[in-house]
């Protein structure tokens, strides 16, 4: 009787006590060109900013260095040490100085439970990630798509 506890005790923490707990988009999704003051910037520059800037609703975004794009949203459920969420970047082809060919860039996030909204952006710091064309970024959590949207970087 025993080992038949233990079994059913690991088999409660495995699918119930301690699975992972899934998030949930909560609201709208705001998508565009985040705002900023107008300036013309050289390589390696960026603009600092703080709060909750402002977002240009479009899906057209100018090849520009200064430029940030991507997406504000909010997720519902988020619990500490939960999947984190993994940021997916699908890009034209960026080509890096040393030769190499991004057609895929992967950030892995951690869940922040107090932080009211998450962000997934690109900021256009350097003159060779300035690659017109279609630029996909897709949110998951473990297999989960959460959020995708695509931009027209012209």
């Amino acid at each position: 009787m025993r080992l038949k506890s233990v079994i059913c005790l690991s088999a409660a923490l495995l699918f119930g006590g301690s699975a992972v707990a899934e998030v949930r988009l909560d609201g709208d999704v705001e998508y565009g060109v985040f705002e900023s003051p107008q300036s013309e910037l050289e390589a390696g520059q960026r603009i600092l900013r703080t709060g909750k800037q402002p977002i240009e609703r479009t899906t057209v975004v100018p090849a520009k260095l200064g430029t940030k794009f991507g997406l504000r949203y909010s997720l519902a459920g988020k619990r500490e040490g939960d999947t984190p969420l993994t940021l997916l970047y699908f890009t034209p082809g960026l080509v890096t100085p040393d030769g190499e060919r991004h057609d895929k860039l992967e950030v892995v996030q951690a869940l922040v439970p107090g932080a009211a909204d998450d962000v997934m952006a690109f900021e256009f710091t350097e003159h060779h990630e300035l690659v017109r064309g279609e630029w996909h970024f897709m949110v998951f959590q473990g297999d989960r798509k959460l959020v995708e949207q695509r931009f027209d970087v012209r």
